[in-house]
Protein backbone atom coordinates (compact mmCIF):
# COMPACT_ATOMS: atom_id res chain seq x y z
CA UNK A 1 0.00 0.00 0.00
CA UNK A 2 1.42 3.35 -1.11
CA UNK A 3 0.52 6.91 -0.28
CA UNK A 4 -0.44 9.29 -3.10
CA UNK A 5 -0.66 13.05 -2.90
CA UNK A 6 -3.46 14.45 -5.04
CA UNK A 7 -4.93 17.67 -6.36
CA UNK A 8 -8.62 17.25 -7.20
CA UNK A 9 -11.93 19.03 -7.76
CA UNK A 10 -15.09 18.36 -5.80
CA UNK A 11 -18.66 18.42 -7.16
CA UNK A 12 -18.79 22.22 -6.84
CA UNK A 13 -15.53 22.69 -8.73
CA UNK A 14 -13.49 23.64 -5.65
CA UNK A 15 -9.90 22.51 -5.50
CA UNK A 16 -8.93 19.99 -2.85
CA UNK A 17 -5.54 18.64 -1.84
CA UNK A 18 -4.71 15.66 0.29
CA UNK A 19 -3.34 12.14 0.57
CA UNK A 20 -4.86 8.75 -0.17
CA UNK A 21 -3.68 5.17 0.43
CA UNK A 22 -3.97 2.77 -2.51
CA UNK A 23 -2.05 -0.09 -4.20
CA UNK A 24 -1.49 2.02 -7.32
CA UNK A 25 -2.41 5.23 -9.14
CA UNK A 26 -5.42 3.64 -10.87
CA UNK A 27 -6.80 2.43 -7.54
CA UNK A 28 -6.17 5.84 -6.00
CA UNK A 29 -8.15 7.53 -8.81
CA UNK A 30 -11.00 5.05 -8.36
CA UNK A 31 -11.01 5.61 -4.59
CA UNK A 32 -11.23 9.37 -5.04
CA UNK A 33 -14.06 9.07 -7.58
CA UNK A 34 -16.02 6.97 -5.09
CA UNK A 35 -15.76 9.92 -2.73
CA UNK A 36 -17.15 12.21 -5.45
CA UNK A 37 -13.75 13.84 -5.90
CA UNK A 38 -12.26 14.14 -9.38
CA UNK A 39 -8.46 13.98 -9.44
CA UNK A 40 -6.53 16.46 -11.54
CA UNK A 41 -3.04 15.40 -10.50
CA UNK A 42 -1.79 12.38 -8.52
CA UNK A 43 1.81 11.77 -7.46
CA UNK A 44 3.27 9.15 -5.18
CA UNK A 45 4.30 10.68 -1.84
CA UNK A 46 7.66 9.88 -0.27
CA UNK A 47 7.51 6.51 1.38
CA UNK A 48 8.20 6.70 5.10
CA UNK A 49 10.29 3.47 4.85
CA UNK A 50 12.61 4.77 2.15
CA UNK A 51 16.02 3.29 2.96
CA UNK A 52 18.22 5.69 1.00
CA UNK A 53 20.43 8.23 2.73
CA UNK A 54 18.61 11.07 0.96
CA UNK A 55 15.28 9.78 2.23
CA UNK A 56 16.56 9.47 5.77
CA UNK A 57 17.96 12.99 5.73
CA UNK A 58 14.72 14.32 4.30
CA UNK A 59 12.63 12.72 7.00
CA UNK A 60 14.95 13.60 9.85
CA UNK A 61 15.71 17.19 8.89
CA UNK A 62 13.08 18.62 6.57
CA UNK A 63 10.00 16.62 7.58
CA UNK A 64 10.23 16.51 11.34
CA UNK A 65 7.04 16.61 13.41
CA UNK A 66 7.52 18.80 16.46
CA UNK A 67 6.28 17.94 19.94
CA UNK A 68 3.91 20.91 19.68
CA UNK A 69 2.33 19.44 16.52
CA UNK A 70 1.82 16.07 18.23
CA UNK A 71 0.40 17.74 21.34
CA UNK A 72 -2.07 19.79 19.29
CA UNK A 73 -3.14 16.72 17.29
CA UNK A 74 -3.63 14.74 20.52
CA UNK A 75 -5.71 17.48 22.12
CA UNK A 76 -7.90 17.87 19.03
CA UNK A 77 -8.41 14.11 18.64
CA UNK A 78 -9.39 13.87 22.31
CA UNK A 79 -11.94 16.66 21.84
CA UNK A 80 -13.49 15.08 18.75
CA UNK A 81 -13.73 11.62 20.31
CA UNK A 82 -15.09 13.09 23.53
CA UNK A 83 -17.83 14.81 21.50
CA UNK A 84 -18.94 11.40 20.17
CA UNK A 85 -17.41 11.55 16.71
CA UNK A 86 -16.14 8.19 15.33
CA UNK A 87 -12.41 7.65 15.04
CA UNK A 88 -12.07 7.51 11.23
CA UNK A 89 -13.97 10.79 10.55
CA UNK A 90 -11.99 12.43 13.36
CA UNK A 91 -8.72 11.40 11.74
CA UNK A 92 -10.00 12.67 8.36
CA UNK A 93 -10.76 16.09 9.83
CA UNK A 94 -7.38 16.35 11.55
CA UNK A 95 -5.56 15.15 8.42
CA UNK A 96 -7.17 17.89 6.32
CA UNK A 97 -6.26 20.67 8.73
CA UNK A 98 -2.73 19.43 9.55
CA UNK A 99 -0.10 21.89 8.30
CA UNK A 100 2.95 19.67 8.76
CA UNK A 101 3.49 17.60 5.56
CA UNK A 102 4.89 14.54 7.36
CA UNK A 103 2.08 14.56 9.93
CA UNK A 104 -0.52 14.92 7.14
CA UNK A 105 0.90 11.92 5.24
CA UNK A 106 1.17 9.88 8.42
CA UNK A 107 -2.43 10.61 9.43
CA UNK A 108 -3.59 9.57 5.96
CA UNK A 109 -1.97 6.16 6.39
CA UNK A 110 -3.19 5.82 9.99
CA UNK A 111 -6.76 6.63 8.90
CA UNK A 112 -6.64 4.03 6.12
CA UNK A 113 -5.26 1.34 8.44
CA UNK A 114 -7.91 2.08 11.08
CA UNK A 115 -10.55 1.95 8.34
CA UNK A 116 -9.23 -1.51 7.39
CA UNK A 117 -9.86 -2.76 10.93
CA UNK A 118 -6.56 -2.16 12.73
CA UNK A 119 -6.48 -0.55 16.15
CA UNK A 120 -5.25 3.01 16.60
CA UNK A 121 -2.19 1.73 18.47
CA UNK A 122 -1.25 -0.68 15.68
CA UNK A 123 -1.71 2.04 13.07
CA UNK A 124 0.42 4.55 14.99
CA UNK A 125 3.19 2.03 15.73
CA UNK A 126 4.43 2.36 12.14
CA UNK A 127 5.51 5.93 12.85
CA UNK A 128 7.98 5.74 15.76
CA UNK A 129 9.55 9.08 14.78
CA UNK A 130 6.20 10.74 15.64
CA UNK A 131 4.65 8.51 18.31
CA UNK A 132 7.22 7.14 20.82
CA UNK A 133 6.66 3.98 22.92
CA UNK A 134 5.40 6.08 25.84
CA UNK A 135 2.65 7.52 23.64
CA UNK A 136 1.72 4.14 22.12
CA UNK A 137 1.48 2.38 25.49
CA UNK A 138 -0.90 5.01 26.82
CA UNK A 139 -3.08 4.82 23.69
CA UNK A 140 -3.10 1.00 23.98
CA UNK A 141 -4.22 1.25 27.61
CA UNK A 142 -6.92 3.75 26.64
CA UNK A 143 -8.23 1.47 23.89
CA UNK A 144 -8.25 -1.52 26.25
CA UNK A 145 -10.16 0.37 28.95
CA UNK A 146 -12.53 2.19 26.58
CA UNK A 147 -11.33 5.61 27.79
CA UNK A 148 -9.27 6.63 24.77
CA UNK A 149 -10.48 10.25 24.84
CA UNK A 150 -9.49 10.66 28.52
CA UNK A 151 -6.10 9.06 27.90
CA UNK A 152 -5.47 11.35 24.94
CA UNK A 153 -6.39 14.32 27.11
CA UNK A 154 -3.87 13.22 29.74
CA UNK A 155 -1.28 12.76 27.01
CA UNK A 156 -1.89 16.29 25.74
CA UNK A 157 -1.68 17.69 29.28
CA UNK A 158 1.57 15.82 29.90
CA UNK A 159 3.12 16.98 26.63
CA UNK A 160 2.09 20.60 27.21
CA UNK A 161 3.47 20.55 30.77
CA UNK A 162 6.81 19.20 29.55
CA UNK A 163 6.98 21.77 26.76
CA UNK A 164 6.14 24.58 29.19
CA UNK A 165 8.91 23.48 31.56
CA UNK A 166 11.50 23.24 28.77
CA UNK A 167 10.43 26.58 27.28
CA UNK A 168 10.89 28.27 30.64
CA UNK A 169 14.35 26.74 30.99
CA UNK A 170 15.33 27.79 27.46
CA UNK A 171 14.01 31.31 28.03
CA UNK A 172 15.99 31.65 31.24
CA UNK A 173 19.21 30.46 29.58
CA UNK A 174 18.77 32.35 26.30
CA UNK A 175 20.04 35.75 27.49
CA UNK A 176 23.26 34.49 29.18
CA UNK A 177 24.08 32.27 26.19
CA UNK A 178 23.54 35.08 23.67
CA UNK A 179 25.54 37.42 25.87
CA UNK A 180 28.41 34.94 26.08
CA UNK A 181 28.67 34.43 22.32
CA UNK A 182 28.29 38.13 21.53
CA UNK A 183 30.93 39.07 24.09
CA UNK A 184 33.30 36.39 22.84
CA UNK A 185 32.81 37.56 19.25
CA UNK A 186 33.50 41.21 20.18
CA UNK A 187 36.69 40.37 22.07
CA UNK A 188 37.85 38.09 19.24
CA UNK A 189 37.32 40.84 16.65
CA UNK A 190 39.15 43.35 18.82
CA UNK A 191 42.10 41.02 19.35
CA UNK A 192 42.33 39.78 15.75
CA UNK A 193 41.67 42.93 13.73
CA UNK A 194 41.65 46.12 15.84
CA UNK A 195 44.51 45.57 18.26
CA UNK A 196 47.14 44.76 15.53
CA UNK A 197 46.52 48.12 13.87
CA UNK A 198 46.95 49.99 17.15
CA UNK A 199 49.95 48.03 18.39
CA UNK A 200 51.61 48.37 14.97
CA UNK A 201 52.87 51.80 16.01
CA UNK A 202 55.02 50.14 18.71
CA UNK A 203 57.00 48.16 16.12
CA UNK A 204 58.91 51.25 14.86
CA UNK A 205 60.04 52.19 18.36
CA UNK A 206 63.09 50.88 20.10
CA UNK A 207 61.31 51.11 23.42
CA UNK A 208 61.05 48.07 25.68
CA UNK A 209 57.39 47.17 25.94
CA UNK A 210 55.70 46.13 29.20
CA UNK A 211 55.10 42.41 29.70
CA UNK A 212 51.32 42.84 29.55
CA UNK A 213 51.62 44.52 26.13
CA UNK A 214 53.92 41.77 24.83
CA UNK A 215 51.33 39.18 25.94
CA UNK A 216 48.56 41.12 24.18
CA UNK A 217 50.58 41.41 20.93
CA UNK A 218 51.44 37.69 21.03
CA UNK A 219 47.82 36.67 21.51
CA UNK A 220 46.67 39.14 18.86
CA UNK A 221 49.19 37.90 16.28
CA UNK A 222 48.24 34.30 16.97
CA UNK A 223 44.51 35.01 16.55
CA UNK A 224 45.13 37.03 13.40
CA UNK A 225 47.27 34.31 11.81
CA UNK A 226 45.54 31.16 13.04
CA UNK A 227 41.88 32.13 13.60
CA UNK A 228 40.89 29.48 11.04
CA UNK A 229 42.78 26.83 12.98
CA UNK A 230 40.95 27.81 16.17
CA UNK A 231 37.58 27.49 14.41
CA UNK A 232 38.56 24.08 13.00
CA UNK A 233 39.69 22.85 16.42
CA UNK A 234 36.49 24.12 18.04
CA UNK A 235 34.34 22.42 15.41
CA UNK A 236 36.35 19.20 15.70
CA UNK A 237 36.09 19.31 19.48
CA UNK A 238 32.32 19.79 19.39
CA UNK A 239 31.92 16.99 16.82
CA UNK A 240 34.14 14.61 18.82
CA UNK A 241 32.30 15.43 22.05
CA UNK A 242 28.91 14.85 20.41
CA UNK A 243 30.07 11.58 18.88
CA UNK A 244 31.47 10.31 22.18
CA UNK A 245 28.36 11.27 24.17
CA UNK A 246 25.81 9.94 21.68
CA UNK A 247 27.41 7.00 19.84
CA UNK A 248 29.55 5.29 22.47
CA UNK A 249 28.25 3.55 25.57
CA UNK A 250 31.19 4.63 27.72
CA UNK A 251 30.93 8.22 26.60
CA UNK A 252 27.20 8.31 27.29
CA UNK A 253 27.68 6.90 30.76
CA UNK A 254 30.46 9.34 31.67
CA UNK A 255 28.51 12.32 30.35
CA UNK A 256 25.26 11.30 32.10
CA UNK A 257 27.19 10.76 35.32
CA UNK A 258 28.88 14.16 34.93
CA UNK A 259 25.53 15.85 34.33
CA UNK A 260 24.41 14.68 37.78
CA UNK A 261 27.64 15.65 39.57
CA UNK A 262 28.53 19.03 38.04
CA UNK A 263 28.40 21.63 40.85
CA UNK A 264 25.08 23.50 40.98
CA UNK A 265 23.97 22.46 37.47
CA UNK A 266 24.10 18.80 38.48
CA UNK A 267 21.41 19.39 41.11
CA UNK A 268 19.21 21.09 38.53
CA UNK A 269 19.63 18.14 36.13
CA UNK A 270 18.79 15.72 38.91
CA UNK A 271 15.61 17.63 39.80
CA UNK A 272 14.49 17.79 36.17
CA UNK A 273 15.08 14.04 35.77
CA UNK A 274 13.15 13.24 38.98
CA UNK A 275 10.28 15.49 37.88
CA UNK A 276 10.15 13.79 34.47
CA UNK A 277 10.28 10.33 36.08
CA UNK A 278 7.47 11.18 38.50
CA UNK A 279 5.22 12.93 35.99
CA UNK A 280 5.60 10.22 33.33
CA UNK A 281 5.05 7.35 35.76
CA UNK A 282 1.98 9.05 37.25
CA UNK A 283 0.51 9.68 33.79
CA UNK A 284 1.05 6.07 32.73
CA UNK A 285 -0.45 4.64 35.92
CA UNK A 286 -3.46 6.94 35.70
CA UNK A 287 -4.04 5.72 32.15
CA UNK A 288 -4.13 2.07 33.22
CA UNK A 289 -0.64 0.96 32.20
CA UNK A 290 0.69 -1.76 34.58
CA UNK A 291 3.45 -0.64 36.94
CA UNK A 292 6.16 -2.92 35.50
CA UNK A 293 5.42 -1.83 31.94
CA UNK A 294 5.30 1.79 33.05
CA UNK A 295 8.70 1.49 34.73
CA UNK A 296 10.24 0.13 31.52
CA UNK A 297 8.83 3.06 29.55
CA UNK A 298 9.97 5.61 32.13
CA UNK A 299 13.49 4.18 32.03
CA UNK A 300 13.81 5.40 28.46
CA UNK A 301 12.04 8.71 29.06
CA UNK A 302 14.44 10.04 31.73
CA UNK A 303 17.23 10.14 29.12
CA UNK A 304 19.98 9.35 31.60
CA UNK A 305 21.82 6.01 31.76
CA UNK A 306 22.61 6.27 35.49
CA UNK A 307 19.01 6.99 36.49
CA UNK A 308 17.77 4.45 33.93
CA UNK A 309 19.87 1.71 35.58
CA UNK A 310 18.41 2.63 38.97
CA UNK A 311 14.90 2.31 37.53
CA UNK A 312 15.78 -1.04 35.94
CA UNK A 313 17.04 -2.32 39.29
CA UNK A 314 13.81 -1.15 40.91
CA UNK A 315 11.80 -2.96 38.21
CA UNK A 316 13.59 -6.25 38.93
CA UNK A 317 12.86 -5.88 42.64
CA UNK A 318 9.21 -5.16 41.82
CA UNK A 319 9.03 -8.44 39.92
CA UNK A 320 10.20 -10.18 43.09
CA UNK A 321 7.32 -8.65 45.05
CA UNK A 322 9.13 -5.76 46.71
CA UNK A 323 7.80 -2.21 46.89
CA UNK A 324 8.96 0.69 44.76
CA UNK A 325 10.39 2.93 47.47
CA UNK A 326 12.93 0.42 48.80
CA UNK A 327 14.86 -0.21 45.55
CA UNK A 328 14.88 3.51 44.72
CA UNK A 329 16.46 4.21 48.12
CA UNK A 330 19.38 1.90 47.33
CA UNK A 331 20.23 3.81 44.15
CA UNK A 332 21.29 6.90 46.10
CA UNK A 333 19.92 9.14 43.34
CA UNK A 334 16.45 9.91 44.68
CA UNK A 335 16.31 12.26 47.70
CA UNK A 336 14.76 11.01 50.97
CA UNK A 337 11.73 13.28 50.50
CA UNK A 338 10.90 11.58 47.20
CA UNK A 339 11.34 8.11 48.70
CA UNK A 340 9.10 8.95 51.67
CA UNK A 341 6.35 10.38 49.48
CA UNK A 342 6.43 7.30 47.21
CA UNK A 343 6.30 5.01 50.27
CA UNK A 344 3.30 6.91 51.64
CA UNK A 345 1.61 6.71 48.24
CA UNK A 346 2.17 2.93 48.06
CA UNK A 347 0.81 2.38 51.56
CA UNK A 348 -2.24 4.60 51.10
CA UNK A 349 -3.02 3.58 47.51
CA UNK A 350 -2.46 7.11 46.21
CA UNK A 351 0.81 6.57 44.36
CA UNK A 352 -0.28 8.50 41.25
CA UNK A 353 -1.28 11.54 43.32
CA UNK A 354 2.02 11.51 45.22
CA UNK A 355 4.03 11.19 42.03
CA UNK A 356 2.23 14.19 40.56
CA UNK A 357 2.98 16.20 43.71
CA UNK A 358 6.66 15.21 43.50
CA UNK A 359 6.78 16.25 39.85
CA UNK A 360 5.15 19.62 40.53
CA UNK A 361 7.46 20.34 43.46
CA UNK A 362 10.65 19.45 41.60
CA UNK A 363 9.62 21.27 38.44
CA UNK A 364 9.09 24.40 40.53
CA UNK A 365 12.44 23.92 42.30
CA UNK A 366 14.27 23.39 39.03
CA UNK A 367 12.79 26.55 37.52
CA UNK A 368 13.68 28.51 40.66
CA UNK A 369 17.26 27.21 40.66
CA UNK A 370 17.69 28.09 36.99
CA UNK A 371 16.40 31.62 37.57
CA UNK A 372 18.88 32.06 40.43
CA UNK A 373 21.73 30.68 38.30
CA UNK A 374 20.96 32.97 35.38
CA UNK A 375 20.64 36.00 37.64
CA UNK A 376 24.13 35.21 38.97
CA UNK A 377 25.56 34.40 35.55
CA UNK A 378 24.75 37.84 34.10
CA UNK A 379 26.96 39.89 36.45
CA UNK A 380 29.71 37.25 36.29
CA UNK A 381 29.75 37.39 32.50
CA UNK A 382 29.73 41.19 32.53
CA UNK A 383 32.67 41.11 34.94
CA UNK A 384 34.62 38.64 32.75
CA UNK A 385 33.97 40.68 29.63
CA UNK A 386 34.96 43.84 31.47
CA UNK A 387 38.22 42.24 32.57
CA UNK A 388 38.94 41.17 28.99
CA UNK A 389 38.31 44.65 27.58
CA UNK A 390 40.23 46.18 30.50
CA UNK A 391 43.21 43.95 29.75
CA UNK A 392 43.21 45.19 26.13
CA UNK A 393 42.89 48.85 27.11
CA UNK A 394 45.60 48.72 29.79
CA UNK A 395 47.96 46.81 27.49
CA UNK A 396 47.62 49.52 24.84
CA UNK A 397 47.69 52.57 27.11
CA UNK A 398 50.56 51.50 29.35
CA UNK A 399 53.36 51.88 26.73
CA UNK A 400 51.80 55.17 25.60
CA UNK A 401 52.02 56.53 29.14
CA UNK A 402 55.64 55.36 29.37
CA UNK A 403 56.46 57.20 26.12
CA UNK A 404 54.97 60.38 27.55
CA UNK A 405 57.18 60.03 30.59
CA UNK A 406 60.28 59.67 28.39
CA UNK A 407 59.33 62.76 26.36
CA UNK A 408 59.07 64.80 29.54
Amino acid sequence: MSVFEYVALDEKGRQRKGFVDAPGIAAARQKLREENVYPVEINQAADRKEPSLAGVLKINIWERVSANDVSMFTRQLSTLLGAGMPLVPSLSILMKQAKNPLLKKSLAQIREQVNEGKSLTESMSGFPQIFPPFYLNMVRAGEASGTINLVLERLADFSENQQTLMNKIRSALAYPIIMFFMGSAVIFLLMAFVVPKITGIFADMNQTLPLITIILITISNFLKSFWWLILILLAAGVAAFKYMTTNTEGGKRQWDNAKLKIPVWGQVNRKIAIARFSRTLATLLQSGVPLLSAMEIVRNVVNNIIIGEAISKASKDLEEGKGLSGPLTQSGIFPPLVIEMIAVGEQSGTLERMLNRIATAYETEAQSDIMVMTSLLEPVMILVMGLGVGFIVVSILLPIFEMNQLVR
